[in-house]
């Protein structure tokens, strides 16, 4: 018989949903596929900042020129480790040695010899000539001209009858050195062979005195009764103490020995100050004074600097020392002690230049004129001697001449005159001493050996053209190494400092400097002194005017590090609400995920 179901009706259909429910979970699984548009939504707030950065870098970016680190780094590497040296030639001419024993070869090998011992003792420095090259030697005997070296023909007859006009005294020195200049640049084929510095030896049995003079030019001539030592003596005297090192005792360049700006220029100021024009007023005729005596004088400087001469009369100018009487010389005098009071800096309004800018320098040359209550003045050396230039110089900064009125003694008279053309050319050639001495040229006042004489003639330019090559090597050493080292540090400035400004033009401006520093190197190897001036002065200019460049210094930098601080806040905030909601959305998406496969692993 059949049982009887007592069961409520649907509680079969209850069960059933308890087991599915049992076995469906809905914290753990889900039955749809979750989407991504909510991810996808957030994470293209995060891409809308990310594509934003390019545009916020670019609007923050330092425009910067390349600048040729490497070729600055080899510059100076070469410029330090080798010192500038420049290849000199010199020759020397014999005379009257008939019956000499040795070869023109062996008498070369000798004054080397010499040459050598009179440096060994010091470093052979920058600027300065190498001696690697030979002396060439020419000797004049038995009517035979003998040559060594690479020395072109040229008319021995010639030298020689020159040589006799001068020993029966139908020459002075002046029409000498002339006929010799005329000789020497007329008598050779090879134009290489005009920068050579000659000397010309002369031996007489009946000298007992040995006279050497030294020409405007690149030669020069002693006398003598010689022995063939002491002439090579001689010439290997006369060429390293005189040709190479123009009679100067320092050796190295320390500092800047010469008053050239740092553009290449320098303007010559000269100043005729009266001290007190209610006793006498005085002028003077510049136009004539800078076509005669300045023009030859910026002509022949023109390869070490770009001169430039102005001129201004004052009044009311008194100096600020005091000065003495002494009545033993009739007349006022300063001394030494009185030379750092004596330029009044208050009165003496010297620093109007219209021709200065930038950096180019300024020499002072002062004409001082005494008022009727010191005059006469007199500069009393430390010697007790007065002094016959009457006048002094201040290193770097230019020269002072007192020069007392004719009428010092006299009645006053307040009409304008002018100086007399007489005492102008006397201040003006104390003034190119003077300039010779801020230039750093110094003539021997006397020679160490009583038996022995040296005459250097006087030159109209005040620079003979062998003094002209000797600072321009110096003048071009030191160029260079200024140059390289205003590059260096520009480089190393550049390089740390990565948000600096460098504009196209300073970028130009390092290039232009390095071509040039090439170029008066290359133009030093082979000897040609006023082109490696000329360039290595434009080399120095262009390196002052890249390292000062207005652009440089306009603005404040910072690292990068300060530009993020800068920024961030105005940025970080945002942003990192935005990433942390991506990764919250990347999170919730692969949990979701995961509960989807959960659930297809039941199925």
């Amino acid at each position: 018989m059949a049982e009887i179901d007592y069961s409520p009706p649907g509680s079969s259909s209850v069960s059933e949903g308890r087991v599915a429910g049992m076995e469906f979970d809905k914290e753990a699984m889900r039955k749809t596929k979750p989407g991504l548009k909510r991810f996808a939504l957030t994470f293209s707030v995060l891409l809308s900042f990310l594509l934003g950065l390019p545009f916020l870098f670019r609007s923050v970016e330092i425009y910067r020129s390349p600048v040729p680190f490497r070729e600055i780094e080899e510059l100076s590497a070469a410029v330090v480790s080798s010192p500038l040296h420049f290849p000199c030639k010199f020759r020397a001419i014999f005379f009257g040695f008939e019956g000499l024993t040795l070869t023109t070869e062996e008498v070369s090998i000798l004054i080397q010899s010499q040459m050598r011992r009179l440096t060994e003792n010091d470093a052979l420095p920058g600027g300065s000539c190498s001696f690697g090259s030979t002396v060439s030697v020419t000797l004049y005997s038995d009517s035979e001209c003998y040559h060594s070296g690479s020395i072109p023909d040229w008319n021995c007859e010639s030298m020689s009858e020159l040589i006799r006009h001068e020993e029966l005294g139908n020459h002075d020195d002046e029409s000498f050195d002339e006929k010799l200049q005329f000789l020497f640049n007329n008598g050779y084929s090879q134009r290489n062979l005009e920068n050579v510095y000659t000397l010309i030896v002369s031996r007489r049995e009946n000298e007992e005195k040995i006279n050497s003079v030294i020409g405007k030019y690149r030669h020069g001539w002693t006398i003598g009764n010689f022995s063939v030592n002491g002439a090579a003596k001689k010439v290997a005297e006369i060429f390293v103490k005189v040709f190479v090192n123009g009679w100067k005792e320092e050796s190295l360049i320390g500092a800047e020995f010469m008053p050239v700006g740092a553009d290449g220029k320098t303007v010559f100021s000269f100043s005729l100050l009266n001290a007190n024009p209610n006793d006498w007023t005085y002028d003077w005729d510049f136009q004539d004074i800078d076509d005669n005596i300045l023009m030859p004088v910026t002509k022949g400087l023109k390869s070490l600097a770009d001169i430039k001469i102005e001129s201004q009369v004052l009044y009311h100018t008194p100096k600020s020392s005091f000065s003495r009487w002494d009545n033993k010389l009739g007349s006022y005098v300063y001394t030494k002690e009185d030379l750092p009071f004596f330029v009044n800096s208050n009165e003496w309004h010297l620093d109007t230049s219209v021709e200065a800018g930038g950096r180019s320098k300024i020499l002072h040359f002062v004409v001082y004129v005494p008022s009727a209550m010191e005059c006469p003045l007199q500069f009393r050396l430390p010697t007790g001697e007065i002094s016959s230039a009457n006048g002094f110089i201040s290193p770097m900064w230019g020269g002072v001449v007192v020069w007392n009125p004719p009428n010092c003694l006299q009645a006053r008279s307040r009409s304008r005159q002018k100086i007399s053309p007489e005492d102008t050319r006397k201040i003006f050639e104390v003034f190119l001493a003077q300039i010779r001495n801020l230039f750093g040229m110094n003539s021997p006042l006397h020679y160490g050996d009583p038996s022995e004489s040296l005459k250097m003639l006087t030159v109209e330019r005040g620079f003979a053209q062998w003094e002209l090559d000797i600072l321009s090597r110096q003048h071009t050493y030191f160029n260079i190494r200024q140059s390289v080292t205003t590059l260096g540090s520009l480089s190393r400035l550049v390089q740390s400092l990565p948000r600096m400004i460098i504009k196209d033009e300073i970028g130009e401006q390092v290039k232009y400097s390095l071509e040039a520093a090439k170029l008066a190197l290359s133009n030093a190897s082979i000897g040609l002194h006023d082109s490696a001036a000329v360039h290595s002065r434009y080399a120095r200019s262009f390196a002052e005017d890249a390292f000062y460049h207005p652009s440089m210094m306009s603005v404040s930098y910072f690292s990068f590090e300060h530009c993020f601080a800068v920024y961030s806040p105005f940025f970080l905030p945002v942003s990192l609400h935005v990433l942390l909601a991506v990764l919250k959305e990347w999170k919730r998406f692969k949990q979701e995920k995961n509960k989807y496969k959960a659930w297809k692993s039941k199925e």
